[in-house]
């Protein structure tokens, strides 16, 4: 089932020119600093990446993450094995069911009325149907939530072009779209929350660590590597992805152990060898660390907001595989997932812009930020 394949981009336009895909999702108007208007029929909407639910889905899940990608054959059928060990199930579709409820109760708690929807780009419920399903339920505007803290191509330009791709479908026409305008939530990498939930986690995987290695153990930051190409244009001045990881990784530091050091590294790669993405890879970094003397090591994947599969086989499978084979004593640290601080700071952000808040990173972005140009497809054989 492959997701719909519209144009985004209206006759004449560069992609990377104004107007932005933030102001063209907005109905043509900049993301507003005044509150909302009085009346207006809103929604939450919870966008993510989108998961398998079961051995069928898988190969055609993955076609529709790679393509136009360049990805071959057998790297798809490798990956395709990490989620058949699963059953062929995705957990992100479950950990996104139990944020949504968690959203849902900690809206009703702070007095907000808002029907909450989700949507995902590689899989259904595919956002080009629920923004359908918005429209015919009267919704006319929609805060969009996406399962991503921070800046870079895939991790917050490519959710504006999902919005701008469900509100084309409407209407087969980028030029004059349908359905709710819409605008995404900011980056919410510095949240007070967000940073307490990794932080908390943090701690407790330390207490899994042997006493006698605890004050030593080596706390590494893991977060999903990226092109080096797309690094380099992630935010306003290029590189924000790194920086706001390493502001992530350094406060969450700061609140569970303070004066520890820690490392950034990266992991669940998956481009071709000869094109270059953010090193160093987390296994090739415990290696160094084993090299170097060290005992025990901590993985905290700031990166990632809830458990999912590249999570759970990247670090809980291989790295640990490698860390035992080191002879490092390892834990990882959960990620933000539905604790109570990290929910509460989500509905802050929703909050926030309601009633005016100044449109931050994320929400009005830059028309050319995290633009990167398409690759050109693969000759077919």
């Amino acid at each position: 089932m492959p997701r719909a394949l519209v144009d985004i981009t209206p006759d004449g336009q560069r992609p990377d020119e104004d107007p932005s895909l933030a102001v063209r999702n907005n109905g043509g108007a900049q993301p507003s600093s005044a509150p909302a208007p009085a009346g207006r029929r809103e929604a939450l909407l919870l966008l993510s990446f989108g998961g398998p639910e079961g051995h069928d889905d898988v190969m055609p899940f993955l076609e529709n993450v790679t393509r136009g990608r360049g990805i071959p054959r057998e790297r798809l059928e490798e990956v395709a094995e990490h989620y058949h060990h699963f059953g062929g199930v995705s957990p992100i579709n479950d950990q996104n069911k139990a944020l949504i409820a968690a959203l849902e109760g900690e809206l009703r708690s702070a007095g907000i009325d808002l029907p909450v929807y989700w949507g995902n780009r590689n899989w259904a419920p595919y956002v080009e149907d629920v923004w359908q399903q918005m429209a015919d339920d009267g919704i006319q505007h929609a805060y969009v939530l996406a399962t991503s803290a921070y800046a870079s191509f895939s991790g917050c330009r490519q959710y504006h072009e999902d919005i701008a791709r469900a509100r084309a479908a409407m209407t087969g026409s980028a030029a004059a779209p349908g359905g709710p305008t819409a605008e995404k939530l900011p980056h919410y990498f510095d949240a007070e929350g967000f940073v307490r939930a990794n932080a908390d986690a943090l701690v407790e995987a330390l207490a899994h660590i042997p006493a006698e290695l605890r004050d030593a153990a080596r706390l590494v930051a893991t977060a999903h590597s990226i092109p080096d190409t797309m690094a380099a244009v992630a935010g306003p001045d290029g590189h924000a992805y790194e920086a706001e990881l390493m502001e992530t990784a350094r406060r969450v530091v700061e609140t569970a152990v303070p004066g520890r050091d820690f490392d950034l590294v990266w992991q669940s790669r998956s481009g071709p060898p000869s094109v270059p993405w953010l090193e160093p890879d987390v296994n090739d970094h415990l290696k160094a660390l084993a090299e170097a003397g060290e005992k025990a090591v901590v993985l905290f994947p700031v990166g990632f907001v809830s458990d999912h599969l590249e999570v759970i086989w990247d670090l809980d499978n291989e790295a640990r595989e490698t860390a035992a084979e080191l002879g490092l004593a390892f834990a990882r640290a959960a990620t933000a997932g539905t604790h109570p601080d990290f929910v509460s700071s989500l509905v802050g952000l929703l909050a926030e812009r309601r009633a005016g808040g100044e449109p931050r990173l994320g929400t009005n972005c830059p028309a050319a930020c995290c633009f990167t140009p398409p690759r050109p497809a693969r000759p077919t054989t």
